[in-house]
């Protein structure tokens, strides 16, 4: 982790992000943010949440389906469901069987060190 000093606008940031529950992107945080404290600017989000994923505190996650880069307040290993329709990212809290990483590396010759599992369909606000 960063020295990088923790100033008042990073831990309301990190608040924010931990306190919804959505995996936001930088402007959806923005709109939240201003609702209780307007003077924090664009680039001081865009700024704090670059500092913030290169420190560990946040994971950041880019869509693979349109480019949009959104914030996981949850950086621990984990996997994820993404939604084909909406783009909601829902984390999905089940490592992979130990059993199955051995058998990939031994069938293809690997050393897997972490591993990201991401599922793709339609959530249930999708498919009503």
């Amino acid at each position: 982790m960063s020295t990088k000093r923790n100033t008042l606008q990073r831990q309301i940031i990190l608040d924010t992000i931990r306190s919804l529950d959505m995996h936001p992107t930088a402007e959806e945080l923005y709109l939240e943010i201003q609702k209780s404290h307007p003077v924090i600017g664009k680039s001081t989000i865009y700024r704090n949440l670059k500092q913030l994923a290169e420190d560990g505190a946040i994971k950041q996650i880019v869509m693979d389906m349109d480019g949009v880069v959104r914030y996981d307040k949850n950086p621990a290993p984990h996997n994820h469901f993404i939604c084909e329709t909406c783009g909601r990212i829902f984390d999905i809290d089940m490592g992979l069987d130990d059993d199955v990483v051995g058998i990939i590396e031994d069938k293809y010759g690997l050393k897997i060190n972490r591993h990201a599992i991401e599922f793709f369909g339609a959530c249930p606000y999708c498919t009503v």
